[in-house]
């Protein structure tokens, strides 16, 4: 579903990313696992279309930056980007409409209600809590059901019930056959979730983790990435 080759992006003379390749197969979870400044997010950004880069990203065998790409794919930031002047369910439509969508009425009730929104219908973007701002961010990405779904730290500033339900949502797409990638420097937060790990340091993959892999081996994820990242080159 998801391939990304030689993908390298420079700031002017600073390299955020470096060399990055890996392929996440349909209805696999990868995660992006490094401290904060190692390079997850302008990785996302890259895959998600939003900056120039060296290299060459595919989504679902289409160019990243296609129409037809951008179609299929699903995207949530670290920090929420809503309109001020639109409600809760004003969001939710104009996604809708950006997509073209039928028929996803009960989905939108249902995202409301699992993240605990139903209720706050009428607020304008600008009324929420953080929390409730990411809350929305989340159920806007998801909306359009799409087969390879992005999200950049989304567990920062949910409260315990919306972890809970993400991380519930997270193994429902998996079993859909949905791609999904998702950044955090929180180990913890994706313990039971990931299939494959890409720990990231100084804007490079510096290991590429499986759990099937390491299923029988004394040291665990938070060994590893502890191990690389606190190395000095």
């Amino acid at each position: 579903m998801l391939t990304v080759l030689n993908v390298t992006k420079n700031y002017h003379k600073v390299v955020a990313n470096k060399d990055i390749n890996f392929v996440i197969e349909d209805g696999q979870i990868g995660i992006l696992l490094g401290p904060n400044g190692a390079g997850k997010s302008t990785l996302i950004k890259c895959i998600m279309g939003f900056l120039k880069y060296q290299g060459q990203i595919e989504v679902d065998g289409l160019n990243n930056k296609s129409i037809e790409a951008k179609k299929i794919m699903g995207y949530v930031p670290e920090i929420p980007s809503l309109y001020p002047n639109l409600t809760v369910e004003e969001h939710l439509e104009f996604i809708a409409r950006a997509y073209r969508l039928k028929d996803y009425e009960a989905y939108k009730e249902e995202l409301l209600a699992r993240y605990e929104l139903d209720d706050k219908k009428d607020k304008f973007g600008d009324e929420l809590s953080k929390g409730m701002q990411q809350k929305l961010s989340i159920c806007c990405g998801l909306l359009p059901k799409p087969k390879l779904i992005l999200f950049d730290e989304p567990m920062i500033g949910l409260d315990p019930h919306a972890i809970k339900e993400l991380k519930k949502q997270l193994l429902e797409l998996k079993e859909q056959g949905c791609t999904v990638l998702l950044s955090t420097h929180m180990i913890d937060s994706i313990e039971e979730l990931w299939d494959t790990t890409y720990i990231m340091k100084a804007g490079q993959v510096a290991a590429v983790v499986k759990k099937s892999e390491i299923g029988n081996q004394e040291k665990t994820l938070e060994d590893i990435f502890f191990e690389i990242t606190e190395t000095e080159v």
